[in-house]
């Protein structure tokens, strides 16, 4: 699929200021197609975050525009396990006032289709002179072609697993070019007990956790693989939430039996090397593995999975996740945390991971500054007068 058929536009394309006024009205009119998706809570997700009130937000963190323009070709390399996240990469390359060359994923996804049909309209009509900025491209690995958009590139994007990285590190790229590397990342969850017990929507937040994980089989970097408890209800409040996500599991997840099997044997291989139990349930929908204190480390997410397998453990203190919070760890999600109390613990004991602390159902949220990157700032040169 390629919406621009000749790719050599892209390349010849005159940078843009940052959050160019065309370049906002574009992204205002895809919002309006995107939002009434419906069937697709991530294509919507996407549209909301893209229309031009939102946009004009996140414009009014930056002070020195005036003086910033696009690094000219991105390059991205989007992954073949989150369908939407190729949207949001271009549009922080389109935003930070560059032309874009995104390879899509290879796997067919509706969502793909839409938000890529929609562009595809909006720049045959109303918006034609964006568009040499929006290139898609979509084929199977080849180095030839990676060698190719690598080579003309100004910023080369890799989301995905370091294995993606390292192949596409064998092409070569321009001498004054940069990189910005998504490489495999884990993300964990802080659930305070006694205040889930005084929590008046227990569903909305098994709907909200629900939306972190299954939504995408946890495939995500941001879905939570292990769940810390602190407070002191915790058997309690583990009775009621894991009940409520089961539910709701039940009735929305559609669990196939190679999963299933997939959970069993992923929980066999962390138990050959690391202290785990499997804690009872009714089903397959959950499954929770307890983990041993002297275990809780960076290195238990070798062995996790998805499909809703968490890892699970109590805590006293926030303190404590200090151990599982190696480079590695991208996103923290909490419930009955307060903000005061994450920034002492940030000031504090100065973690070398987490680059993001948000609260349970927010993980997905994409904003501009991402694992720790201002990509408008990464993606744009400033000019010095």
């Amino acid at each position: 699929m390629q919406l621009n058929d000749n790719w050599k536009n892209t390349i010849d394309a005159v940078p843009l200021s940052p959050f160019a006024d065309n370049v906002l009205e574009f992204f205002n009119d895809l919002s309006r197609r995107l939002t009434g998706v419906r069937e697709y809570s991530d294509v919507a997700t996407f549209g909301f975050w893209c229309r031009k009130a939102a946009l004009l937000k996140e414009k009014a963190n930056y002070d020195d525009l005036n003086l910033r323009l696009g690094k000219g070709v991105v390059f991205h390399s989007t992954p073949s396990n989150v369908p939407v996240n190729f949207a949001f990469s271009f549009a922080a390359g389109l935003l930070a006032g560059n032309a874009n060359i995104v390879r899509l994923p290879g796997r067919n996804f509706d969502q793909i289709t839409i938000i890529t049909g929609a562009v595809s309209e909006l720049l045959a009509g109303k918006h034609t002179s964006l568009a040499p900025y929006l290139c898609f491209v979509k084929y199977p690995p080849d180095k030839k072609l990676n060698d190719l958009f690598s080579s003309v590139c100004d910023v080369r994007i890799i989301w995905g697993g370091d294995a993606t990285i390292n192949e596409l590190r064998r092409s070569p790229l321009k001498p004054r070019a940069t990189e910005l590397t998504f490489a495999d990342r884990y993300s964990i969850a802080v659930i305070n007990a006694d205040e889930y017990i005084k929590a008046a929507d227990k569903p909305k937040i098994a709907r909200d956790f629900y939306n972190d994980t299954y939504f995408s089989d946890q495939n995500a970097c941001t879905s939570p693989g292990i769940i810390f408890w602190i407070g002191t209800g915790k058997e309690a409040a583990k009775e009621a939430f894991w009940g409520s996500v089961r539910a709701l599991a039940r009735k929305k997840y559609d669990l196939a039996p190679v999963q299933a099997v997939g959970k069993l044997a992923a929980f066999y291989k962390a138990a050959a090397s690391v202290a785990v139990s499997l804690i009872d349930a009714d089903d397959c929908y959950v499954t929770r593995i307890g983990v041993g204190v002297n275990d809780v480390n960076d290195d238990l997410m070798r062995f996790k999975y998805n499909s809703g397998f968490y890892f699970e453990h109590d805590i006293n203190a926030l303190k404590d996740i200090l151990p599982v919070c190696g480079e590695r760890l991208q996103t923290l999600t909490y419930y009955g945390l307060t903000k005061e109390e994450l920034a002492e613990f940030f000031a504090i004991y100065k973690p070398k991971g987490i680059d993001r602390a948000v609260p349970i159902g927010r993980s997905m949220d994409f904003t501009l500054t991402w694992d720790g990157y201002d990509l408008i700032r990464q993606l744009s040169r400033k000019v010095v007068l």
